[in-house]
C-alpha cells in the first residue's frame, strides 16, 4: 500500500494546460502525416501517468509509449484504447496477455520471437501480437545490431500465418541532445544500413525522441515519441535552445510547519553541519529525501515570500530547515520548484545543484507527495 500525504501541506502541482501547450507546439511544427505518441513511462516522468495520458490525448496524441508492461496495463485499465508501445523488453511468457490487451512490444532478438511463438500457439491466441523491432544503432541498450540478424527476424515476421504483426521498427539516438552531431550521424548511418534489408517497411518507422524531433526534425519518420519535452523540460538541459517555448508543467510547494529564532552558535540537523553565526530565523519545511527531495540539496534554496532562502543543515528524511530573512508566519507558502513573485526555481536548477539531470529529479519525486492537477 502506498500512503499519500494528503494531510500534509506539501504537494506536487501539475498544470495540464502546460502539457497541452507543449504538445500543441510540436503538433504545429511536425509533418501533418507524422503521429505524436506521448511517452508516459515512470508515472509520466513523475507527473502522473493516467492524468498526463488523458491530457495528451485531448491535445492530439494518437498513441502512448511506456517502459514496462504494467504501465501499459494501467493505461488500458483506465480506459485508454489508443495504441500503446512497451519500449523495454518484456518476457515472452506474457505474449498472450500482451496480445489480448492489444498492446505493442519492442523486440530486439530472434530468440524472443522463437520463444514467444509457441507460447502464443499453446494458448490458442488468435489476435496477432504487435511487434516493433528495436535496432541498436549505437545506444547499446537493446536491439538488432547487424543487417544479417535483422533480416532473419523480418523473414520470421513475414511468414504466412505468423502469430506476429510486424507493426513497427525503431531506434534510439544517444546524443540527439548535444551540439556535436558526430555520433548522431554515426547512428543515422547505421540506421540506414539496417533498414536497407527490410523489403517492406512496417506501419510505424520511428527514431525521434523529444531531442531528435526538436533538433533533427528531418529524421522524424512517421511517428514521434514525445517524452521529456511533453512536460516542458528541455532534453538538452542548457546546451541547446528549444525551437519553441517549453512550458514546465510541474511545481513543488509546501508550507512552513514550524518557525523559531535560533541563537548564534546553535546548530541544525544531523551531524551539526550548520551553525548559526548570528541570531537567525529558521523555518522547518515538511519534506525530505523520502519524498525525493535530495539530501544533497543542503546549501540550495527555496522561495518564501518571493525571496530565496538557503537550506541549512542536512535534509532529513521527512523535514528540512531553511534560513528566513525575518520572522515568517507558520503556514507560509514555500516554493521548492516553481515561481513566487519575481523569482523562480526550475527543475533544471535543482538538477544542476545535484549534479544530475532534471529527468532524475522529476522521476524521483515520491508517491507520498500528492499530485494536484489544474488546467
Amino acid at each position: 500500500m502506498v500512503v499519500i500525504g494528503e494531510h500534509r501541506h506539501t504537494q506536487v502541482k501539475i498544470d495540464l494546460q502546460a502539457i497541452k501547450h507543449n504538445i500543441n507546439e510540436e503538433m504545429t511544427r511536425k509533418d501533418p502525416l507524422t503521429e505524436l505518441w506521448a511517452v508516459v513511462k515512470a508515472n509520466g516522468y513523475g507527473h502522473g501517468i493516467i492524468q498526463v495520458a488523458q491530457a495528451a490525448k485531448q491535445a492530439g496524441a494518437t498513441g502512448f509509449c511506456v517502459a514496462i508492461l504494467d504501465e501499459a496495463l494501467a493505461l488500458r485499465a483506465a480506459g485508454i484504447t489508443e495504441p500503446i508501445l512497451v519500449l523495454g523488453i518484456t518476457e515472452p511468457e506474457y505474449a498472450p496477455l500482451i496480445a489480448e490487451k492489444n498492446i505493442s512490444v519492442a523486440v530486439g532478438s530472434q530468440a524472443w520471437l522463437d520463444q514467444a511463438a509457441p507460447i502464443l500457439a499453446a494458448n490458442q491466441v488468435r489476435t496477432p501480437l504487435h511487434v516493433h523491432l528495436a535496432l541498436d544503432t549505437g545506444m547499446g541498450r537493446i536491439g538488432f545490431q547487424t543487417p544479417a540478424e535483422l533480416a532473419v527476424a523480418v523473414k520470421t515476421l513475414s511468414v504466412a500465418g505468423s502469430p506476429f504483426d510486424f507493426e513497427g521498427i525503431f531506434t534510439h539516438f544517444a546524443t540527439a541532445d548535444q551540439a556535436d552531431d558526430t555520433y548522431f550521424t554515426h547512428q543515422l548511418t547505421n540506421w540506414k544500413a539496417l533498414i536497407a534489408v527490410v523489403p517492406e517497411l512496417p506501419k510505424y518507422v520511428h527514431v525521434s525522441n523529444s531531442a531528435t524531433s526538436l533538433w533533427h526534425q528531418a529524421c522524424n519518420g512517421n511517428m514521434i515519441r514525445f517524452g521529456v519535452a511533453l512536460y516542458g523540460l528541455n532534453p538538452s538541459g542548457t546546451e541547446l535552445s528549444a525551437p519553441y517555448h517549453l512550458q514546465p508543467a510541474l511545481s513543488l510547494t509546501a508550507e512552513l510547519s514550524f518557525v523559531k529564532k535560533l541563537a548564534r552558535g546553535k546548530s541544525i540537523s544531523y551531524g551539526a553541519t550548520y551553525t548559526a553565526t548570528e541570531d537567525e530565523w529558521i523555518g522547518t519545511v515538511p519534506i525530505g529525501y523520502a519524498d525525493g527531495y535530495e539530501r544533497r540539496l543542503q546549501g540550495f534554496h527555496v522561495l518564501v515570500d518571493g525571496q530565496f532562502c538557503e537550506i541549512v543543515g542536512r535534509v532529513c528524511m521527512d523535514q528540512m530547515m531553511v534560513r528566513l530573512p525575518h520572522e515568517v508566519a507558520v503556514g507560509s507558502k514555500v516554493t521548492l520548484v516553481g515561481s513566487d513573485g519575481d523569482n523562480s526555481i526550475s527543475l533544471q536548477s535543482v538538477a544542476d545543484y545535484c549534479g544530475t539531470i532534471h529527468y532524475e529529479i522529476a522521476c524521483g519525486l515520491a508517491p507520498r507527495l500528492p499530485r494536484v492537477y489544474t488546467e
